[in-house]
């Protein structure tokens, strides 16, 4: 039954990044982004690796996400975004994500359940996942976190309001 539920789970994740790939609207795709976070999240957890599930909900479908929106905020100037913003919250729009974090919320509460979660696989504690990254993965944990500093600066410079230049 654990692999009904991985298999569950990554059709999830694969049919929600499908999603984000093809959506024309940017908030649209934010929201299969995160599901197809959260079904990463919960492969992790079915995988035994707890603290990876958690950070995976924390930090990319949590803290990620918010720096998303952020950004998207602030590329969406002027008056005629107010009508398209009203127009994300009409009921239609969340069918898609809302059905697909349902079912992933079913196999959680079926997993916790039938104690199928973590089998017989080794769990791996904080203070070792710390060594890891900021071990032999140092360079790549940088890479990671300059790519999305240099993303939210070229974010700011596109959507800052141009400056007319007076010349005389």
């Amino acid at each position: 039954m654990e692999q009904t539920l991985f298999f569950i789970s990554a059709l999830v994740a694969l049919i929600s990044t499908f999603m984000v790939v093809i959506q024309l609207n940017a908030v649209h795709a934010l929201l299969y982004l995160i599901v197809s976070l959260l079904a990463s999240g919960f492969i992790f957890f079915l995988l035994g690796a707890y603290f990876a599930a958690v950070l995976e909900v924390i930090i990319y479908a949590g803290a990620i996400m918010v720096l998303f929106v952020f950004v998207i905020m602030m590329l969406n100037l002027g008056h005629k975004t107010i009508d398209q913003e009203k127009s994300w919250f009409t009921p239609g729009i969340w069918r898609g994500p809302v059905s697909l974090c349902g079912l992933l919320l079913a196999e959680l509460v079926y997993a916790l359940s039938a104690g199928q979660a973590g089998g017989d696989v080794h769990v791996v504690s904080s203070k070792n996942l710390g060594i890891a990254l900021f071990g032999p993965y140092l360079l790549t944990v940088e890479a990671a976190s300059m790519l999305l500093l240099a993303g939210l600066v070229g974010a700011y410079h596109l959507g800052r309001p141009l400056k007319s230049k007076v010349t005389s």
